[in-house]
């Protein structure tokens, strides 16, 4: 499971696909309504906002949105929570260690992409979490994300 501090625009269609996938299944564990990945350490960061559900919502309507400028036909009923949710903080290693997996996927799956992004070397986070200086977050299973 990868729940992407990067914001979904840079993601390709395999990785935008996942992305939906992935948080959807977090929802459903969030919410209790499934055994698996109760422990999984990418939650830790949905489970300390003061309203998990709601930022998960949150984070899946900015990939549904994401999917919907780009033609897909992501289901925004698959969404189980509506409401507010005010910003995570996530460091910016984090985001930097996240964006360099990223670019190592998109050599393999879609080198295009690749190109267009190289340039970049501080990309936009996902409008959930707002960027604060830091490492990587001890929960990051660094080498075989």
């Amino acid at each position: 499971m990868r729940l992407w501090t990067v914001h979904p625009q840079y993601l390709d269609a395999r990785g935008l696909t996942a992305a939906w996938r992935e948080a959807l299944l977090a929802q459903r564990v969030l919410s209790g309504a499934t055994r698996g990945y109760l422990h999984h350490p990418q939650l830790i960061r949905f489970r300390s906002a003061p309203n998990p559900l709601a930022a998960i919502a949150v984070f899946l309507s900015a990939i549904h949105q994401e999917a919907s400028r780009r033609g897909y036909r992501f289901n925004r009923h698959l969404i189980e929570h509506d409401g507010a949710c005010g910003q995570i903080d996530e460091t910016d290693g984090q985001l930097l260690v996240e964006w360099g997996h990223l670019l190592h996927k998109l050599e393999r799956r879609d080198p295009e992409r690749l190109a267009q992004l190289r340039g970049l070397v501080r990309p936009a986070a996902h409008p959930l979490f707002r960027i604060v200086p830091g490492p990587v977050r001890d929960w990051e299973k660094l080498g075989g994300v």
